[in-house]
Parts: C-alpha cells; sequence; structure tokens
C-alpha cells in the first residue's frame, strides 16, 4: 500500500473528496440530532440549580422551625419564672422585695411579648419559603418533564443513527489515513470556517459548488487535469470537477 507522500494529485483529490462526503453523511447525524444534546444539557444544570435551590429553602425551612420552637421554648420558660415570682410574691416582707419580684414579672412578660414578635415574623417568613418550596418543586416537576421528553427524542434519534454513525466514523477515521497533514490541517480548517462544513466542492454550472462564484474557463480546464489541487478564488474551498465528484461514492 502506497504511503500518504506518494499518491498523485488526483488520488490526493479522490481522498479528500471521499472525506468529505463521508463527513457530510456526519453531519446530517448531527442536524438529525440538531440543538437537542445542548438543549438536554442545558435542562439537567437548570434542574441542578433548581434542586439546589430546593435543598437551600428546605435549610432555611428546617432553620426558621427550630428558630420558633427556640422562642416557643423561652416562652415557657419566662411563664414558669411568672409563677414563681407571683408565688414569691406572697410572702414578701417589705415594699422594696416586692417591686424587685414586680419588676422581674414585667421583664418576663416583656420577654414573651418579644418572643411572640419572633415568631409572628417568623412565621411569615416560614409561609413566604413554603410558597417558594412549593414554587421550585413545580418548576423541577415541569423541567423534569421537558427533560424526558427531549431526552427520549434524542435517545431515539442516537439508537436509530449509531450503527450508520459508527459505521461512517470508522470510515472517515480510515480516509483520513490516507492524506497527508498539511492537506488534512487545510481541509479541517476550511470545514470550521462554514457552517455546511464544505471543505471540497465540485464546480457546477461554471460555478464553485460552496460560494457559487463564477469559475473561469480556463480555471476549469485546469481542475479537470487534475494535476494540482485547485482552491477558489473566492471561498477558498478545495475545487473538483463533476466528473470526479460523481465518480466517487460512498456507502
Amino acid at each position: 500500500m502506497a504511503s500518504v507522500k506518494d499518491f498523485s494529485v488526483e488520488e490526493k483529490l479522490v481522498n479528500l473528496l471521499k472525506l468529505q462526503k463521508i463527513d457530510s453523511k456526519l453531519d446530517e447525524i448531527q442536524i438529525l440530532k440538531g440543538e437537542l444534546p445542548m438543549e438536554v444539557s442545558d435542562l439537567e444544570d437548570e434542574i441542578q440549580g433548581l434542586q439546589s435551590r430546593q435543598t437551600r429553602i428546605e435549610e432555611e425551612l428546617n432553620g426558621i422551625t427550630e428558630f420558633i420552637e427556640g422562642k416557643k421554648a423561652a416562652m415557657k420558660e419566662s411563664e414558669a419564672l411568672i409563677a414563681k415570682y407571683e408565688k414569691q410574691s406572697e410572702n414578701v416582707k417589705n415594699n422594696r422585695e416586692f417591686e424587685a419580684i414586680n419588676k422581674e414579672i414585667e421583664m418576663q412578660q416583656l420577654e414573651i411579648k418579644l418572643c411572640e414578635k419572633h415568631i409572628r415574623d417568623a412565621n411569615e417568613e416560614l409561609a413566604d419559603k413554603v410558597k417558594a418550596l412549593e414554587a421550585a418543586k413545580k418548576q423541577i416537576a415541569v423541567k423534569d418533564g421537558v427533560l424526558n421528553h427531549k431526552k427520549g427524542e434524542l435517545e431515539k434519534i442516537i439508537a436509530d443513527t449509531e450503527k450508520e454513525e459508527t459505521h461512517f466514523r470508522k470510515q472517515s477515521t480510515e480516509a483520513r489515513g490516507h492524506i497527508d497533514e498539511r492537506l488534512l490541517y487545510s481541509y479541517d480548517r476550511i470545514r470550521k470556517s462554514y457552517r455546511n462544513g464544505l471543505s471540497v466542492v465540485p464546480v457546477e454550472r461554471d460555478a464553485c459548488g460552496g460560494c457559487f462564484n463564477s469559475i473561469p474557463p480556463q480555471r476549469q480546464s485546469e481542475i479537470r487535469l487534475h494535476k494540482k489541487i485547485i482552491v477558489c478564488e473566492n471561498c477558498g474551498r478545495i475545487l473538483v470537477d463533476a466528473d470526479l465528484n460523481d465518480s466517487v461514492e460512498i456507502k
């Protein structure tokens, strides 16, 4: 088998054309998938973000609930102290002791009112957090539904095209082995420059098959001779004649 450097210009053109047709088949498969792979990835990221938000809200809810329970316990302590001071007030010996006990009772009553206010505020915050949690759960459920639908579509396309894609990827790797590095670099660079991925195009109706710029008759004659690799002066794509293009088939 000839090494890459031993191929004639015509053989190089055939190999480039074969690679182009194989890669175009792979491009068609990617077009079938469309934006689905990106959409699936974006949805997975979005759901992960929503789940993190749900976890954060649940932690905040637990914190608020613990805060409320703490305030309720503090109220019970204050109520117990008030009962204790009221009992002590029955046995006071002078006004000074009576006033001191009353002051303690008033302080505990104020503490109870402060706890009640904290509990009211916390309950309002709790209600808001519960609504936010429900909204997050609904969003996750909706996004999950969309994700499952899109995953199903993508998995069907992958299942339908997997054999064909594997076949053409193998052919693409083999075809690349018959093209020298310099040409392959140019081929890949041109492919990346255009959305349709066409690096090698035939001359059709006296024009470049890529950009449709007119090709002069003398230039077309040179292309048909297969003596050198000729590129379109307008778009830089590699040009081949229609006969050579038709002669190269892939299966």
